[in-house]
C-alpha cells in the first residue's frame, strides 16, 4: 500500500513539473495587457518570472547609461526554484516608447513582451527630429515603413508627399500602425521623393519628415582589360583595369584579391564616369616590380548591396625571355598540288612576344610568292604547286634581348603522276611488216618518280567478230 502511495505522489509531482516547464518556457510577465499607457514622468515597474537567468532588453530610444533604470534579481516561487527580475523606469519620458522584451540569459529567442506608451502632449512623436528629413530606403519585394511612431495610441496622424499632398490610409496599401507608423505594402515610384507625418495637439503642428531612396544593386557588367593569359617578366610593371556597368545610381565597391598581396608594392586607382544609360566604375590595379609570388589567379570583386559579381584572369611571371623553337612533325613535311591551303608550323614557344621571318629557298617568302603569307607564327600556303617544294627557314628573335633561333623544313609537292602522250591526239599508226621491229614512246611526270610498267593486248582472231568479242 505504501508502495502503491509513493508511486501516486512521484506521479503527481511529475505532472506538476511537467506542467511547470510548459507554463515558463517562456518568461511570464506580471501583466496581461497587449500594451500599457503611462504619462511622462510616471514611474515603470514590470516583473518577469522564469526557470533560468533573466535579462531585458529595452527600446533604443532608453540609454544604456539611463540612470532612472534600476533592475532587481531574486530567487521566487514554490522553494525558490525561479528566478524573478524587477524592472524600474524613473522617471519615463516619450522617447522610452517602446518594446520592453524580457527574456532568457542562455537562450535569446525565448522571450516576452509588452510595448509601452508614455505619452505627451508636448511629443506626439517618439523621435525628436531636427529640420534635416531621416532617408528611410525602398527595397524592391520588401514594404517602405515611414517610422513615424507616436507617444499615445490614439493620436491622429496623416501622411503627406510634399508639397501638401494628402495620402489617406485605406488599410489595404497604406496602413496606419501607431508602434510602426505608415507601412506602404506596394511601394511604386510614386513614393521617391520627401513626404512627412503630421499631427495636431492642442493647436499645434507636429511633424516628422522622411526622404526616400531606391537603393540600386544591380550590377550590369563585369570585365578585365585583359580577359586570357597574362605573361609578365619577373621586375616588370603589371597593370589590370576592371570596368563595372552599372544601373544609374548605383554604388559599387571594388575589391581585388590576387597572389603575394600582402607582400607586394601595389596602388590602386578608382574613377567613376557617367554616361547616358548607366554609371561606369574604373578600378586599376598596379605592381610596379612583379615577383614570382605574384603568379596566379588576379579577381576583381564587386559588391552593389546583396550583389555580387567577380572577373578573373590569370598571370604568369617568367624569370627571363626565352625562344624554344622545334619542329612539329620532323623535319620533312608534305603536300600535295592542288591542295586549296597548307600550313607550315613548327613549335614555338617565346615570350615577349617575338619577331617571325619566313625565308623560301633562301629568299623572303612572302615577297617571292603572292600565295604566301605569314599568319601569327604560320606560313600558309594558298593554292599549293609544285613549284612550291622547297627548303623553308623560320627566323624568330627578340631584338631587345638579342635572342635569336631558327630551324629549317622541307616542303615536299607529292604530284599525280601524268602521262605525256595521253595529251596527243591517237593516230592511226598504219600497218607494219609482219616481224619488223618497232619502237614504242611512253613520257611520264610526277612526284614520287612514277613507275612505269608495260602491258600488250593481243588483237582478236579475224573470224571473231566485233559483236561476239563485245
Amino acid at each position: 500500500m505504501l508502495q502503491l502511495f509513493l508511486l501516486m505522489l512521484c506521479g503527481l509531482s511529475s505532472q506538476t513539473l511537467a506542467q511547470d516547464d510548459r507554463k515558463f518556457s517562456t518568461p511570464v510577465l506580471d501583466v496581461n495587457d497587449r500594451h500599457l499607457v503611462l504619462e511622462k514622468n510616471q514611474t515603470l515597474q514590470l516583473n518577469c518570472r522564469g526557470r533560468w537567468g533573466l535579462e531585458w532588453h529595452l527600446p533604443s530610444g532608453v540609454p544604456k547609461n539611463y540612470p532612472g533604470v534600476k533592475k532587481y534579481e531574486s530567487r521566487c516561487g514554490k522553494h525558490q526554484k525561479l528566478y524573478c527580475s524587477h524592472l524600474i523606469l524613473s522617471p519615463a519620458l516619450a522617447q522610452h516608447t517602446g518594446s520592453y522584451r524580457c527574456r532568457y540569459s542562455n537562450t535569446k529567442n525565448k522571450q516576452t513582451s509588452i510595448y509601452v506608451y508614455i505619452t505627451d502632449s508636448q511629443q506626439p512623436f517618439v523621435k525628436v527630429q531636427k529640420e534635416i528629413p531621416d532617408v528611410v530606403y525602398m527595397k524592391e519585394g520588401e514594404h517602405l515603413v515611414f517610422p513615424c511612431r507616436v507617444t499615445n495610441p490614439d493620436t491622429n496622424v496623416s501622411l503627406f508627399k510634399f508639397p501638401r499632398q494628402k495620402l489617406g490610409s485605406d488599410q489595404r496599401n497604406i496602413i496606419w500602425k501607431s508602434r510602426k507608423g505608415f507601412v506602404i505594402h506596394s511601394p511604386t515610384y510614386f513614393y521617391i521623393g520627401l513626404f512627412y507625418c503630421e499631427t495636431i495637439i492642442n493647436g499645434t503642428t507636429y511633424t516628422n519628415k522622411f526622404l526616400t531612396h531606391r537603393p540600386v544593386n544591380r550590377i550590369q557588367d563585369v570585365y578585365l582589360n585583359s580577359t586570357g593569359l597574362v605573361q609578365a617578366l619577373q621586375g616588370e610593371m603589371l597593370s589590370l583595369n576592371c570596368t563595372v556597368t552599372a544601373e544609374w545610381n548605383a554604388r559599387v565597391s571594388i575589391n581585388w584579391i590576387f597572389p603575394g598581396q600582402v607582400n607586394s608594392t601595389t596602388s590602386i586607382t578608382k574613377r567613376i564616369m557617367k554616361s547616358r544609360t548607366n554609371m561606369v566604375f574604373y578600378s586599376v590595379l598596379t605592381i610596379d616590380k612583379l615577383r614570382k609570388i605574384n603568379k596566379g589567379v588576379y579577381t576583381c570583386h564587386v559588391a552593389s548591396g546583396p550583389a555580387h559579381r567577380q572577373a578573373n584572369t590569370s598571370v604568369v611571371v617568367y624569370d627571363q625571355p626565352f625562344i624554344r623553337l622545334k619542329h612539329r612533325d620532323g623535319p620533312v613535311v608534305q603536300a600535295n598540288a592542288g591542295q586549296k591551303l597548307f600550313r607550315l608550323s613548327p613549335k614555338l614557344r617565346a615570350f615577349p612576344e617575338p619577331e617571325v621571318i619566313w625565308l623560301k629557298d633562301g629568299q623572303v617568302a612572302a615577297e617571292r610568292c603572292s600565295r604566301y603569307h605569314v599568319d601569327g607564327y604560320s606560313l600558309v600556303i594558298r593554292d599549293v604547286a609544285e613549284e612550291d617544294a622547297g627548303t623553308y627557314t623560320i627566323l624568330t628573335g627578340i631584338q631587345r634581348f638579342q635572342l635569336y633561333q631558327n630551324i629549317t623544313l622541307t616542303l615536299v609537292v607529292n604530284v599525280k603522276p601524268r602521262i605525256g602522250e595521253k595529251a596527243v591526239a591517237v593516230q592511226d599508226p598504219g600497218t607494219v611488216p609482219r616481224s619488223s621491229r618497232q619502237a614504242l614512246r611512253c613520257t611520264s611526270h610526277g612526284v614520287p618518280l612514277p613507275r612505269i610498267q608495260w602491258l600488250w593486248y593481243p588483237c582478236p582472231p579475224k573470224d571473231l567478230s566485233l559483236s561476239r568479242l563485245a
